[in-house]
């Protein structure tokens, strides 16, 4: 089986609250399979604005060709206007667990 378009994706939300709901979503779609999500704090400028907020960052582990789905489901119901959305690819791991995750994103019809 071939596993090259898997891959992990960060996201951060402003909420615990927030971040059970992106998850949810996410995974309801099939379009993760699983989101694990932790409090970090984020020290960034916007607009021009020294920030130092407490967030909370999720991992969403899916197959990055659905990236552009989960991107617009992810911005669909985020509260931020410009949310972190990035991509970044799974270059190797467990068979079992990346066959796992590949039929956890599979939709009936992709078989």
């Amino acid at each position: 089986m071939e596993f090259k378009n898997l891959g992990i994706v960060l996201v951060t939300v402003a909420s615990e609250e927030e971040a059970h709901k992106v998850s949810s979503a996410l995974i309801e779609d099939n379009l993760a399979a699983c989101v694990n999500f932790y409090p970090v704090t984020s020290v960034y400028k916007w607009q021009e604005k020294l920030c130092c907020d407490e967030e909370w960052q999720l991992t969403i582990k899916t197959d990055l060709s659905k990236f552009s789905a989960l991107a617009a489901k992810i911005r669909e119901i985020h509260s931020y206007e410009v949310p972190e959305i990035i991509a970044l690819p799974i270059v190797n791991g467990s068979m079992a667990y990346l066959q796992w995750l590949k039929n956890s994103v599979q939709t009936t019809q992709e078989g």
